[in-house]
């Protein structure tokens, strides 16, 4: 598989300047990524530097437990019992528990996750061990809840599964039955095309589907089915075992919410010195913390009046620290993260030697430092994911019969589909409807000026006929340019498809289609091929061509 690195800007400044100017962001992160000397530095800090962490042999229980539940391969579990080791390390990352894996994006940050522990275990000479953080205790069910898929007639289908429950829950909450699994196969069935790969793995789906009753659930299993024997090791942020484990930062974050606020506060401060918007928005009371009260997720508020009181936004709940404090020790699942304080949390629980984060989570990553700083840590190394677009034959043929570069399909798709429209009219319409406007107005407009000095309101009346002729022109003009359009209907489609396929809903792919229909297509030597050869983690985009 040809394999090319290109610079697609970000939308995200922070993270373009990060990948590609880091000096001019240095001051929001501790390590400079492209910086061969920063994997000793962070290894030697969590060796001696590292004062406030979670028990490993607890961290790697849960993780056992876990994985198990996902029957995830030896490999994995072998990595787990690795963890309980003081010398072995691990690159972390993670993301919301997505239907079918979620957007391409998932697949790619575990790739890189695998591929950044390998490298770093090579360069350290010691065990560095890839974790993918599933965020089931995120509760926007709705973001999660669908895929995209490109029918054959380029209409771009919503596949989705419904939950029983219509609460505010965390993600790994939600019941999904049977039957809602079974509507959602179904839908994934009829959009993949028949191919030799087609049958096992809508088989091996509706086996994974047996055993799950949560998008957790099934999101775990797909993943480890997929990344297991890598040794990629997978964890719940909302399993209530980890809860516990978590316990103790939990009541830091509580104890310490005033002056740690303030951190992030000085660190958005930071990035706006710095020219760059806040990715975050930040509440002047926020805990950055939810809590779980009768299955919803609430945010936490601190109160203006008391500050051993902490509210809903409404402030229609109250919850006295001491109480809160309490149920760190008696029910510590009832606690979650948001996205300012998981970091923090996520460096407590694992020996984190460097994070793998996309392009929105290194902006908001940005704002951290101080926090970090705060609450005695330092931040990790910031991996950028491997972003990645997928090319295949079809669209490259059509590309070539057009005459299309990359940088025309990503940039001015739109002005090549009309540019190449008008090298088709033969009869050159366009230019012959002008000639009879401007034939037209030279001959008209006297005519109209000479009736005017007879009688002004004819003049407006020969104006306004003026103005409707050359309306019924233009009319027929856009009628002759349809009919030549039909017939480049096939071409048109061609356009479409290629648009369709690399930048669907004007958004990079991986963003927008799931993986299952590439691994229907092409099976999964290409994406082991990303895994296995020799992919660079320099922060470039990736074309890969199929």
């Amino acid at each position: 598989m040809k394999v090319e690195s290109i610079h697609w800007k970000s939308s995200q400044p922070i993270t373009e300047d990060y990948v590609h100017q880091f000096d001019k962001v240095s001051t929001l992160f501790d390590y400079n990524p492209w910086d061969g000397s920063s994997w000793a530095a962070r290894a030697e800090w969590l060796d001696h530097g590292r004062q406030s962490a979670a028990d490993r042999g607890q961290i790697a229980d849960v993780l056992s437990a876990f994985n198990a539940r996902l029957h995830n391969a030896p490999e994995a579990m072998h990595a787990i019992e690795q963890l309980r080791d003081e010398r072995t390390l691990c690159i972390a990352g993670g993301q919301q528990a997505g239907l079918f894996t979620g957007p391409a994006l998932v697949i790619y940050k575990a790739v890189t996750l695998i591929r950044s522990a390998r490298l770093a275990s090579e360069r350290l000479g010691r065990p560095v061990v890839p974790v993918f953080w599933i965020a089931g205790e995120d509760h926007d069910f709705d973001e999660v809840n669908h895929i995209y898929a490109l029918s054959q007639d380029l209409q771009l289908n919503k596949i989705k599964v419904s939950s029983a429950s219509e609460k505010r829950s965390s993600v790994s909450r939600l019941d999904i039955s049977a039957g809602q699994w079974e509507e959602a196969l179904q839908q994934l069935d009829a959009s993949l095309i028949p191919t030799e790969f087609k049958a096992s793995w809508m088989d091996a789906l509706q086996t994974i589907a047996a055993s799950s009753s949560t998008l957790v659930d099934f999101f775990g299993q797909l993943m480890a089915k997929l990344f297991g024997s890598y040794g990629l090791v997978l964890l719940d942020s909302d399993d209530p075992a980890l809860r516990r484990v978590e316990a103790p930062m939990f009541r830091r974050l509580l104890e310490q919410q005033a002056p740690l606020h303030a951190a992030y506060l000085q660190g958005k401060q930071r990035v706006n010195e710095l020219g760059y918007a806040s990715q975050v928005e930040m509440h002047e009371r926020g805990a950055n913390l939810f809590i779980f009260d009768e299955d919803e997720r609430i945010l936490l508020y601190a109160s203006e009046e008391d500050p051993q009181l902490f509210t809903d936004r409404k402030q229609e709940r109250r919850y006295s620290l001491s109480q809160l404090l309490d149920w760190t020790e008696t029910a510590p699942e009832r606690f979650s993260n948001n996205v300012l304080t998981r970091p923090l949390m996520q460096d407590y629980v694992l020996p984190v030697l460097g994070t793998v984060l996309g392009p929105g989570e290194i902006a908001y990553w940005g704002l951290t430092r101080d926090a970090f700083h705060y609450a005695g840590m330092k931040m990790p190394i910031v991996i950028p994911r491997v972003e990645v677009t997928l090319m295949e034959g079809i669209v490259q043929k059509n590309m070539t019969k057009y005459g299309l570069s990359l940088d025309d399909v990503l940039y001015r798709l739109e002005e090549k589909q009309q540019q190449w429209l008008k090298e088709q009219d033969s009869l050159k319409l366009e230019e012959r409807f002008e000639q009879v406007r401007v034939q037209f107005k030279e001959s008209y407009q006297p005519l109209v000026e000479l009736i005017s000095g007879v009688n002004p309101g004819l003049g407006k009346l020969g104006e306004t006929n003026m103005a409707k002729i050359l309306e019924q022109i233009g009319f027929l003009e856009h009628k002759a340019a349809d009919a030549v359009r039909s017939q480049f209907d096939a071409s048109l489609r061609q356009f479409q498809r290629i648009g369709l396929s690399v930048l669907p809903l004007g958004k990079p792919q991986e963003r927008v289609y799931n993986i299952m229909s590439y691994l229907n297509k092409y099976g999964t030597e290409w994406l082991y091929e990303l895994v296995d050869g020799e992919l660079e983690l320099d922060g470039l985009h990736k074309v890969c061509y199929l």
